[in-house]
């Protein structure tokens, strides 16, 4: 499979149609030799971790992450762990505001905001919040209708223990936009909440569904201090059209990845890694890091069984002679701006 490892499958038992998408389609594209899905809940996946695997890897919540983890201990096992996290998206008061709403509401509610990396809450001040609203309803009217539970483009939640988890929250800070739902459709409005304070239960887990949180502060600097004394998310986001703005927020907070005027975009590229910090995961992988995520790097030496007298150097008896010799053959050397190894 990845880089010639054979691999044991274990999708999401939540997601059952992928689930059995995975388990029905593979095999007619990969050696069944080389893979095996299996499918279950937690009991199986339990049974599964008592095996002693060469590399795990994990994508899900830090609860289940942390049983991962402990499981992996009792053999040694390297992981990666790519987790979830409350990803924060501050928007400066210098700002194309539509625009960033744009962005905002398109990765929010994307996939009805079951994503890892969607833009968990904004963070801005009472005045941004102000200027922002307006733009954020405008790009859902424009992306999902009048009737977003009519556009084919939105999506639902995934079960009716999510649906009831989701819907709880909507009774936290002010509702300014949407708001509704249908349990029987499992639906929920594309929802902004205004004035949020942190100590609400929307701020206390991860979302994980179509509702926008909005938390004020008083500038940029108050924002960088709410989002330090909190776990370090998966990934970050910064709009603004001061470039001085978003690289101050780029340098002065911790995430596994970071966008600046836009969101989930970083993931696109290949050439830039993809995972956590602290925790939201830690393992890095997407094009060329996946390939070396499951590659042993295995340091190979191959000498040839001549010239024994270079040796003679290194063995018993220790003189001062044969250390200086030593030396001066491993000192790195410096000339001016140059190294000579």
């Amino acid at each position: 499979m990845t880089r010639g490892n054979c691999v044991i499958l274990k999708p999401s038992e939540l997601s059952t149609c992928t689930e059995r998408l995975l388990a029905d389609t593979l095999p007619c594209y990969l050696d069944p030799d080389t893979f095996a899905v299996v499918t279950g809940s937690h009991e199986e996946t339990g049974q599964l971790l008592k095996n002693k695997f060469d590399y795990i890897f994990f994508t899900g919540s830090p609860r289940v992450g942390k049983i991962i983890m402990a499981a992996a201990v009792e053999h040694l096992t390297p992981l990666t762990l790519e987790l979830g996290g409350k990803n924060p998206c501050y928007v400066d008061k210098c700002c194309n505001f539509q625009n960033a709403a744009n962005r905002i509401v398109w990765a929010k509610y994307f996939n009805a905001g079951q994503t890892c990396i969607a833009p968990d809450y904004v963070i801005c001040t009472v005045e941004t919040q102000e200027r922002l609203m307006p733009c954020l309803r405008q790009a859902i009217r424009e992306f999902y209708g009048c009737f977003p539970q009519d556009s084919a483009d939105f999506g639902r939640l995934i079960n009716d223990k999510h649906f009831r988890r989701v819907r709880a929250l909507l009774d936290c800070g002010r509702l300014a936009i949407g708001g509704e739902t249908d349990e029987c459709d499992r639906y929920v409005a594309p929802t902004v909440l205004a004035d949020v304070k942190p100590w609400e239960p929307v701020m206390q887990e991860e979302v994980f569904g179509p509702i926008l949180p909005i938390v004020t502060v008083g500038d940029l600097d108050e924002a960088i201090a709410f989002i330090n004394c909190r776990e370090r998310p998966l990934s970050a986001y910064a709009f603004s059209c001061d470039c001085k703005v978003v690289n101050r927020f780029l340098d002065c907070t911790s995430s596994g990845g970071f966008c600046g005027n836009d969101c989930l975009m970083q993931t696109t590229l290949v050439s830039l890694p993809f995972g956590g910090i602290g925790n939201s995961g830690f393992g890095k992988y997407h094009g060329k890091f996946t390939f070396d995520t499951f590659s042993h790097h295995r340091g190979c030496l191959h000498r040839c069984m001549g010239l024994e007298t270079i040796n003679q150097l290194r063995y018993p008896p220790y003189t001062e002679h044969n250390l200086g010799l030593l030396l001066t053959s491993t000192e790195v050397k410096r000339k001016g701006m140059c190294t000579l190894l």
